[in-house]
């Protein structure tokens, strides 16, 4: 049996290191721009759920765009353009205070970061090696999983005890540190395009999604549906029950238990399959819900945390590899649509959730949610899992 082919080399490390430092600014922003909207801009609670809205729709409608000019024009140079506007769209936050000009930047900022994650999605495919693509994709989706726990501690820390040009000085930081690693990767001579392999840069309306992914994208949205309301509402219901301090180790149990994970699920991903992780991830993660429905203490309310971190933290990444496999000489399209219908899922699933709660109650949507999720099992099967043994025959093709 031949040795494993080397996973963390220092263009993994730099792709990691620079989608941790892009995917840390938007939760930081995320958390902390309605805030600053509110009490610095001095305007409604309309125009701080915008700042985060019109952010998501930039980067939902420059994806598509995005991946196709990665396949086109090619990974590096895309890169670079798209580091450099959410490096000067972090800076210009500092230059302004007025809610018009907020929303300008927020949109530039949206398009820099729906670009920015695109790309460094592709180039993690590329430079994982083919037999240890799902662990090495589970591994880089914990840049976004860190960045989801770091980014909302370290932003509402630094709103609290210093200021906000404190604040946007340290995204200004973490988008260089994103910008400085991201140019060092160095993508394999194979993937990079020849003048006469181009296409044109404007796609035909029909070469913007690839088409083979959209089942398990679809699929991926629909849970995410019901991950939104644990996203955007977790703290309220948490401060509600009188947890607040529990409340604040939700998603480090969340990190920690994927951070032991991890090293157990890609590997089993890519030696039995994806069914064998999927379908009990998204078990998992409804069973999450349902704790969390019913927690009532500290204990429970973490338990939750645990189990939601494992069943979500398994299955996203899963899924994304599972559209890579399906079109892996167009991995920047095929992460491109993979987003794009999922983030439409997570910004439809807030709003939809934040209604819904308002008449029935997080406990009540929390629980009715899981059966849900339990439902997308289902659908996965039916769209994809239904064909594992022509999956698992192309996956073993393309590995060898």
């Amino acid at each position: 049996m031949t040795s494993r082919a080397k996973l963390w080399t220092w263009s993994f490390i730099n792709v990691w290191i620079s989608n941790f430092f892009v995917f840390l600014v938007f939760y930081l922003l995320f958390v902390t721009m309605p805030v600053y909207v509110m009490e610095d801009i001095q305007a409604g609670e309309g125009a701080a759920g915008l700042v985060i809205t019109i952010f998501l729709l930039a980067a939902i409608l420059i994806r598509p765009l995005t991946g196709h000019w990665v396949e086109t024009i090619g990974r590096m140079p895309i890169l670079i353009i798209a580091l450099s506007i959410f490096g000067i769209s972090s800076l210009l936050y500092v230059t302004t205070d007025s809610l018009v000009m907020i929303l300008l930047i927020r949109f530039l900022h949206g398009i820099g970061f729906g670009m920015a994650s695109t790309v460094l999605g592709a180039l993690a495919a590329d430079v994982v090696p083919r037999q240890r693509k799902g662990e090495g994709m589970g591994y880089f989706a914990m840049s976004m999983n860190f960045a989801m726990v770091v980014g909302p501690f370290l932003g509402l820390t630094l709103i609290q005890s210093f200021s906000y040009p404190v604040m946007f000085i340290s995204c200004i930081t973490a988008a260089v540190i994103a910008f400085l690693t991201g140019v060092t990767i160095k993508a394999p001579k194979a993937q990079r395009l020849s003048q006469g392999e181009r296409e044109s840069v404007i796609p035909k309306l029909d070469g913007l999604f690839e088409k083979s992914v959209i089942p398990i994208a679809i699929t991926g949205a629909i849970v995410a549906l019901a991950y939104a309301g644990v996203l955007s509402f977790v703290s309220v219901y948490a401060k509600g029950l009188g947890l607040e301090e529990a409340s604040s180790y939700f998603f480090v149990v969340y990190a920690v238990v994927l951070l032991i994970s991890r090293p157990f699920t890609g590997r089993w991903f890519d030696r039995y399959g994806e069914n064998v992780i999927v379908i009990p991830s998204i078990i998992t993660f409804g069973v999450g819900l349902i704790v969390l429905s019913l927690a009532d203490n500290s204990v429970m309310l973490l338990i939750a945390g645990g189990l939601i971190g494992l069943g979500w933290g398994t299955m996203v990444p899963s899924m994304q590899t599972i559209a890579l496999q399906k079109v892996p000489e167009r991995a920047g399209s095929a992460t491109a649509t993979f987003f794009t219908i999922f983030d439409t899922g997570v910004g439809f699933g807030s709003y939809v959730v934040g209604a819904a709660a308002s008449g029935i109650g997080l406990s009540s949507l929390y629980f009715q949610s899981s059966f849900f999720v339990f439902a997308a099992v289902f659908l996965y099967i039916w769209l994809h899992g239904r064909k594992m043994k022509s999956s698992v025959q192309s996956k073993m093709e393309y590995s060898s």
